[in-house]
């Protein structure tokens, strides 16, 4: 089919994520989305395998959502957040706050995951600057971690990323560690945290996941660990839930699923359902008040133009709505025994090093994609929208999908995965 003419004419002037523009093929043209469904203009409907980056945890089109979005733009789209307040958003922070323990009580909004993780470094070392500790402005971070594709989020994500390895001599330094998940890694862990505590403002983690690391796992113990460190040390503990909040691991939130509390907590993708940008970093009592003063130059510095935009604000009210009225905690106990089952089986298939699942994440690991743009296509013939990266094949899908969409999901996986070992196998003179 002839590609729509939107597609052809724009082409020329877009400029697509994590993609080198020379060599890019056309992307699919999308007309319409509902459920799990991806419509395309030519006619085709994908199952969406990773809720468009882990957003759309309630489906597509959630007619609650919705409603609500279709209420406020009526009633007022944006208004500045700077000297002005709106419902919306001030009810979406107090309920936020009732979420979560009771000490992360401070709701700043932005528009971007990026920027969230921004204002939560930049709260951790203000803090520390407002009470007289000056030299205190680095991270400890870890090994396969993500927290964004700007300046100061760059700089804190893995370091031997390939995506950000060209930015190295432009970042600023910061401690990069393994996550200490056993005894060698805990003394080498603590070692590193005793030789540079003087200079650390806070530590930061993708609690129970890392997302796009790898879909990587840690555990409950690891991040009492890291709870322990920091109160030690004195250091702020940020959980970066972007990816692992709003239901995706089991529980509400990934440190609810670990029982530890971190002093600063940062939330978007699923926070709207998908329907719109926005972002949210939530801090402690104590990080607050270091604040508060007679002197404007302790007040928190940062304003980004769309905080707190209404529509955004609405989304994620109704999305909220949906957790208290839906049952969506029992959907992804559903799913992650689904997503056992169906692929388990891929453990056999020449090439595939781990398969792994934890709530509505389910994670294929494999020894290499040598191609990975061939595998897309294979998975787009099967009818689904499965996105791999790095060398994992992953499933992110939305909380609400059918069980017969997700096997069929599963078993796409285990066929393109199979076809994929079978042609290696081959080549290695193995069959």
């Amino acid at each position: 089919m002839t590609p729509p003419a939107w597609l052809t004419t724009g082409w020329n002037h877009v400029w697509l994520p994590y993609a080198q523009m020379q060599t890019a093929p056309l992307p699919l043209p999308v007309v319409r989305t509902a459920g799990s469904e991806i419509h395309l203009a030519d006619g085709r409907i994908l199952i969406d395998g990773i809720a468009s980056w882990w957003t759309a945890c309630h489906g597509y089109n959630h007619p609650h959502i919705i409603a609500a979005v279709a209420a406020q733009l009526a009633a007022m789209p944006h208004v500045m957040f700077g000297g002005l307040a709106h419902e919306p958003a001030y009810r979406l922070a107090s309920r936020l706050a009732a979420l979560l323990p009771a000490l992360l009580e401070r709701v700043f909004f932005s528009d971007s995951g990026s920027v969230a993780v921004e204002v939560a470094m930049k709260i951790a070392v203000q803090a520390r600057l407002n009470r007289g500790a000056r030299n205190r402005t680095k991270f400890l971070a870890f090994h396969g971690g993500y927290h964004g594709d700007t300046f100061a989020t760059m700089a804190i994500c893995d370091p031997e990323e390939g995506m950000h390895r060209l930015f190295a001599g432009m970042l600023q330094s910061h401690v990069i560690a393994d996550l200490p998940r056993d005894p060698a890694s805990r003394a080498s862990f603590d070692a590193l945290v005793e030789r540079h505590h003087q200079e650390l403002a806070g530590i930061i983690v993708e609690p129970l996941v890392q997302g796009a690391g790898g879909m990587v796992f840690n555990d409950a113990a690891t991040l009492r660990h890291l709870r322990a460190t920091a109160d030690h040390y004195g250091l702020t503990l940020i959980f970066d839930e972007i990816f692992t909040g709003f239901g995706r691991t089991g529980t509400m939130f990934a440190h609810q699923r670990a029982d530890v509390i971190p002093d600063i907590i940062t939330l978007s993708k699923a926070l709207t359902g998908g329907t719109s940008p926005l972002a949210a970093t939530i801090v402690s009592r104590d990080l607050y008040d270091a604040f508060l003063s007679q002197s404007p130059g302790d007040a928190l510095m940062h304003g980004p133009t769309f905080m707190a935009n209404p529509l955004g604000c609405a989304a994620a009210n109704a999305a909220l709505d949906l957790f208290e009225t839906e049952p969506r905690l029992a959907q992804v106990a559903t799913i992650e025994a689904a997503l056992c089952r169906v692929l388990e089986p891929c453990r056999a298939i020449p090439g595939v090093r781990d398969v792994r699942v934890m709530g509505a994440i389910g994670v294929v690991e494999l020894e290499s994609i040598d191609d990975p743009a061939a595998l897309r296509q294979a998975f787009i013939a099967r009818g689904v929208w499965v996105r791999p990266f790095r060398n994992i094949v992953y499933l992110t899908p939305a909380l609400t999908i059918g069980a017969a969409q997700l096997q069929t999901l599963g078993m796409a996986v285990r066929e393109v995965l199979a076809d994929l070992g079978g042609h290696e196998a081959r080549a290695r003179g193995f069959e």
